[in-house]
């Protein structure tokens, strides 16, 4: 199902207790995401060097954020489907759900 990945550091946590652990083509698929999106910013960048008109660099800002969202949302689903499944699985489900709903406070508008 899966294969095993290097653990990665979860900033402002220390609460994940499992392996964290993404299918390979997932992971891939998120960083092309990420990357397509860095270079969309880079060219709002360019576009507010450029003094390009406002409405236009706005549009594109909002491009960027759907596609952010779109990402998170993707994470998000992992997340809920692997990451929490294995937390329960290893008893560790209460320090998972703490450490998801700390994220959502900070990721989600008040």
């Amino acid at each position: 199902m899966h294969s095993p990945q290097p653990d990665h550091a979860h900033a402002d946590t220390g609460a994940h207790s499992h392996p964290h652990v993404h299918d390979p083509e997932s992971l891939r698929q998120i960083m092309n995401r990420l990357s397509r999106i860095e270079g969309h910013v880079r060219g709002i960048k360019q576009m507010v060097a450029e003094s390009r008109p406002c409405p236009d660099v706005l549009m594109q800002i909002a491009a960027v954020r759907g596609a952010l969202d779109r990402v998170a949302r993707r994470i998000l689903d992992e997340h809920l489907t692997e990451c929490m499944v294995r937390a329960a699985e290893d008893g560790s489900i209460d320090a998972e759900i703490d450490a998801l709903k700390s994220a959502l406070d900070r990721f989600l508008p008040s």
